[in-house]
């Protein structure tokens, strides 16, 4: 059967402008004009070639031109109709989002009052939490305005209810460029002004209930119940996390279409069994969809999910099947419409690109799988290829890696989805009113998620886990296209056991070879560095680790049998100790603590717990205050005495055969200036960037560590290289690792980017929503390094053998 592609065309054009103009909202005024006289003229158009008059007048080459030209006029009125209302919806949002930026741009202190948008997360570094706020009101300067904007608030406070009206205050920041968010408030507390509404409350009552009911579960099934029934992932244990994310098993737990079909298929069969009417069916339908939105919250993919559900109800309406990807372009459109901001989102994306993969890919793959394996095994092996295949050049953009288990985890796992689901979900219903009926329903899903839970675990620490790969839009595109050749090459033939046997023809076996040959460059031809294992050790002659802290740095350069330079600790918590703790790491020759931001100072109790500190670096600027006079604090306690090194002071330390020279390049911007970056201050561009050349067994690597230097300190930074001969010759020679600045921001120095083209660079990151790393940074390093991140590596320890530079992706030791 052909797939229907009419309206594809048009959903691509509509996203396109809806990225474009949220990106740049000024043009959203004139494009709109332009667009809605464009479109009232196609639809003109298309209307006068549709006539009779036109039809009886015209010529026979003329009427067979009309024929073809009417669709096409008919589609490109939609797609322009569609960009303005787009167009039409940005003027509106950026109307609303302008009070609350230009307070934002002074840092204004405010009050606002409005609606909780979003569940609370944990703070991604520190105590506290964050959430999503639509305001309703806002007071500056005793001046209180309306205001029709969202803003991300951050509180040490316990958060408030989904969808209760709160009063907050704090200082506004602006947020990232782009952001659905107009700007970040840091607020102190909260106070309730209205509680939620009725429907809304009763939905927080059975997540909070989940969670009470499953708290004496096992520690996977206390995350993976809720997470798998209703999306909470807030009690998920961090090395589950990352096996899930390192097998591709994270879509279980991110509430999208697999969840919609498990729940409506239920719903439809049982409809079906009753013989309940059709209008009676479409409403019951409509009505527990909408229930499922607001129990799972109305995230992207969620409601690509539902409007993909109306369409479908509203074919049942009609007595018309709907084809699904007619289904998905106009839910596409329509969610754009009223959401431009979606077309920002990887979440919708992934789940729209999901389900294309899943409806072009599915069943050319199963007509080539059916005849070796059967059609069930067929079916059960092609939706997961398909999956990833459609998925993954969307996933390099932040995850520059290929995952290689992906497939046979998805297999794995397959059987116990449907039941954790369902079984969660019953827990769900029944929690706030049968507890104990709810606890055994949880018990019973809690079984069903342990085989998903020890599949993750497997899969993720098999040989080769995941494949580095370029990140940024070049690795994206050519992910793209090697998929796009490997697919051609695999089913451009007829299906059946004569593709693949003893006597394939010459040309089938060019074909064939071509394939494998394509295959092996995808996976080997981006690797400049090797990875050797993946099992929660780092090898014996490492010389130089990257912690996985989460949103935080904390680099370790190996000195001595165990001993090593650290540079920075990492955020609260005993996650750097840990990592310490597992390198073997007693005695730390140099400290260094490039600013004094929680995320590289907070774990400072736990690095110096147990261990000797012979010298500790300090950045020049010491603030923020109350953080830099508790470092000093500890540090005196620890017997240690902080130093303020001199831009081009050397130190050499260690024993053969790890001795490290490390050289201070110098902070990057003048103290007291303005950061280059919107979501950043003047501490970040008082960094310590610091050089360090570290010797081993198997060579010496060059080591650069940038700290969180902006773009402007930056560009200082390599000004001041460049204007003293000492510190260039340091400079100049060969980086084979770079830790990459401030988490790979985008605020990023080009030229200093190209002038360090490392091997390999470390992006220390956790979750967060900042956007780090971002798209501009993995561009930048993307270009000659292979891009290592630990929220996807985990620990990362880098050793030189033979002079190839080997990478071991460790088990995270967070939790």
């Amino acid at each position: 059967m052909t797939a229907d592609l009419r309206l594809v065309p048009t959903a691509f054009v509509t996203w396109v402008a809806a990225w474009v103009l949220t990106t740049y909202p000024a043009a959203a005024q004139p494009a709109g004009y332009l667009l809605a006289a464009s479109a009232v003229g196609a639809a003109a158009l298309s209307l006068l070639l549709s006539s009779r008059a036109f039809r009886e007048k015209s010529c026979s080459t003329a009427h067979v031109f009309s024929r073809k030209a009417r669709p096409l006029l008919a589609h490109a009125a939609l797609a322009l109709a569609a960009v303005t209302v787009i167009a039409l919806a940005v003027l509106r949002v950026e109307a609303g989002r302008q009070p609350v930026i230009a307070l934002a741009g002074q840092r204004a202190a405010v009050t606002i009052t409005g609606t909780v948008a979003s569940d609370a997360r944990p703070a991604f570094f520190g105590e506290g939490y964050t959430w999503m706020l639509d305001i309703d009101t806002l007071t500056a300067r005793t001046v209180t305005t309306t205001a029709r904007a969202q803003v991300e608030v951050a509180s040490p406070s316990e958060p408030p209810r989904y969808g209760a009206r709160i009063e907050v205050s704090g200082d506004l920041r602006l947020a990232k460029p782009g952001a659905m968010a107009a700007a970040r408030l840091t607020a102190g507390g909260w106070q309730a002004v209205r509680a939620p509404p009725v429907v809304v409350a009763v939905t927080n009552a059975m997540r909070e209930s989940l969670l009470a009911v499953t708290d004496d579960l096992s520690a996977q099934a206390r995350g993976l119940v809720p997470g798998m029934a209703v999306g909470d992932t807030s009690r998920m244990p961090d090395d589950l996390a990352a096996a899930f994310k390192t097998s591709s098993l994270t879509h279980l737990t991110a509430v999208s279409g697999g969840h919609f079909a498990v729940v409506l298929a239920l719903v439809t069969g049982l409809a079906t069994t009753m013989r309940l009417p059709r209008a009676v069916r479409a409403l019951t339908i409509a009505a527990i969809a909408a229930g499922f939105v607001l129990l799972v919250r109305p995230e992207p993919s969620v409601l690509r999910s539902a409007a993909m559900c109306a369409v479908v109800v509203l074919g049942i309406v009609l007595g018309r099947p709907a084809s699904a990807l007619p289904s998905l372009a106009l839910s596409v459109c329509v969610l754009l419409c009223v959401d431009p901001w979606l077309s920002r989102s990887y979440g919708f994306a992934l789940s729209c690109a999901a389900t294309v993969g899943l409806v072009l890919l599915t069943p050319p793959l199963l007509e080539r799988l059916a005849p070796w394996l059967g059609r069930s095994l067929g079916f059960a092996l092609a939706v997961p290829v398909a999956a990833q295949l459609a998925c993954g050049p969307i996933l390099i953009l932040f995850a520059p890696s290929v995952p290689t288990m992906g497939v046979l985890a998805n297999l794995l796992v397959a059987p116990a989805v449907a039941p954790a689901t369902l079984l969660g979900l019953g827990a769900t219903i029944t929690a706030p009113w049968l507890p104990a009926v709810a606890h055994a329903l949880a018990w019973l899903a809690g079984c069903a998620t342990w085989w998903i839970a020890a599949v993750a675990r497997w899969c993720a620490a098999l040989p080769l886990a995941r494949v580095p790969w370029p990140g940024g839009i070049g690795g994206a595109i050519a992910l793209a296209a090697a998929t796009g050749l490997v697919l051609f090459l695999a089913l451009r033939r007829p299906p059946g056991i004569g593709w693949v046997n003893a006597r394939l023809d010459k040309k089938s076996r060019r074909s064939l070879l071509a394939a494998v040959a394509v295959v092996a460059v995808v996976v080997g031809s981006p690797v400049a560095v090797r990875l050797v294992l993946r099992d929660g050790q780092a090898p014996e002659d490492w010389q130089v680790a990257a912690c996985d802290v989460g949103q935080g740095d904390a680099l370790v350069i190996r000195s001595g049998p165990n001993a090593a330079i650290v540079v920075d600790v990492g955020p609260p918590g005993s996650a750097a100790g840990i990592c310490l703790d597992q390198l073997g790491v007693t005695r730390i020759d140099l400290l260094v603590l490039s600013h004094y931001h929680a995320d590289h100072v907070g774990g400072l109790a736990e690095v110096l717990s147990g261990r000797e500190v012979m010298a500790a670096w300090v950045s020049p600027l010491a603030q923020p205050e109350p953080a830099a006079a508790q470092t000093i604090r500890s540090l005196a306690q620890a017997g240690v005495t902080p130093q303020i090194p001199m831009p081009g002071g050397s130190l050499l330390v260690g024993e053969e055969p790890w001795q490290v020279t490390i050289t201070t390049l110098g902070p990057g911007a003048v103290f007291g200036s303005e950061s280059g970056s919107e979501e950043g201050d003047p501490a970040n561009d008082a960094s310590l960037a610091v050089h360090l050349r570290a010797s081993g067994p198997g060579g010496a690597l060059n080591i650069m560590a940038l700290g969180d230097l902006e773009e402007s300190g930056q560009v200082a930074l390599l000004t001041a290289w460049r204007a003293d001969p000492a510190l260039a010759a340091v400079a100049a020679q060969p980086v084979h690792v770079v830790k990459v600045a401030h988490h790979g921001s985008a605020s990023q120095s080009i030229g200093l980017a190209r002038a360090l083209s490392p091997q390999v660079a470390l992006l220390s990151v956790g979750e967060n929503t900042y956007g780090h790393p971002a798209s501009r940074a993995l561009n930048l390093y993307a270009q000659s390094a292979t891009i290592v991140r630990t929220d996807d590596c985990g620990t990362a320890a880098l050793t030189l053998r033979e002079g190839q530079i080997m990478l071991a992706c460790t088990s995270s030791p967070r939790g």
